[in-house]
């Protein structure tokens, strides 16, 4: 039997759909960049996975004019979650992010395993100290998938909506490198992606465990840092191209291969006059 972890309801954000069975859902239009313009609105989104999207969800994702769907589950992702819902004209590119058998043994035991199990697995600061280094490994060991989004987008992809499973860790990732790329405020991408905190928003986390303590407090706080959005997860990140490139620019130039004529063809293409 397939148990979830409670959901805290919390209120919508101004503008905010409320969509049934889409978490996570957002525009990052608006956010600003350094020199004084935005994220035009209508052209970048991101959310959870859509594989369980209401026939309502699906109409309101379809509304949206979308020409690219990311999707950076793997495999293993999609057979427990499913496939993404259909949308009419909308080209779906999958881009896993992380490898099938990456952490398959960790994730069973996330599943299935006891409290004394979790707590060996998690406890002392385990479960953090694994989400920093998945955010810093995907930053030196994905730049391929990363330069074959923003390239995309620079050519046709817009609008365009990127997710994975929660929409917090490697769509989280790959909205912040695009912001990046865009020039977009470092605090402003780090206040975008705390929102994933929020309990509407949060990934439904599923048991399998059938143990008496199987949901017992002590389990949902030991597996709380897997499923949170922290700010120092993301931090990580930067903190990682920085030590690795020097700075972002070089990131971009070297790392993902981001020639100054595509960087501003992304720009022309997301971003509000000055």
């Amino acid at each position: 039997m397939t148990q979830q972890l409670p959901q805290v309801q919390s209120p919508l954000e101004p503008g905010e759909p409320e969509l049934a069975e889409v978490r996570n859902f957002r525009d990052v239009g608006g956010l600003p960049t350094t020199d004084g313009r935005a994220v035009r609105p209508g052209t970048l989104f991101r959310s959870g996975h859509l594989a369980d999207a209401t026939e309502s969800d699906a109409a309101f994702l379809a509304g949206l004019g979308l020409h690219t769907v990311f999707d950076f589950r793997n495999a293993a992702d999609a057979k427990v979650e499913g496939p993404d819902v259909e949308l009419p004209g909308v080209r779906n590119v999958n881009i896993p992010l992380s490898d099938p058998a990456d952490g398959k043994e960790f994730w069973r035991m996330v599943r299935e395993g006891d409290l004394d199990t979790l707590r060996g697995l998690l406890g002392d600061g385990k479960a953090a100290e694994r989400m920093t280094s998945s955010y810093r490994r995907m930053i030196v060991e994905r730049t391929a998938e990363h330069s074959r989004v923003l390239h995309a987008l620079a050519e046709d992809a817009v609008p365009a909506l990127m997710h994975c499973a929660a929409g917090k860790d490697r769509a989280g990732l790959s909205i912040a490198i695009t912001l990046l790329a865009l020039g977009v405020e470092r605090a402003a991408i780090e206040a975008d992606y705390v929102k994933s905190d929020a309990p509407h928003r949060r990934y439904k986390v599923r048991r399998s465990s059938t143990a008496r303590d199987a949901m017992a407090p002590e389990v949902m706080e030991l597996l709380s840092p897997l499923f949170d959005a922290r700010v120092e997860y993301l931090r990580a990140a930067f903190e990682t191209i920085d030590a690795t490139w020097g700075s972002v620019d070089v990131y971009l130039a070297e790392g993902l291969k981001l020639a100054p004529e595509t960087r501003e063809r992304l720009r022309l293409r997301f971003l509000t006059e000055a």
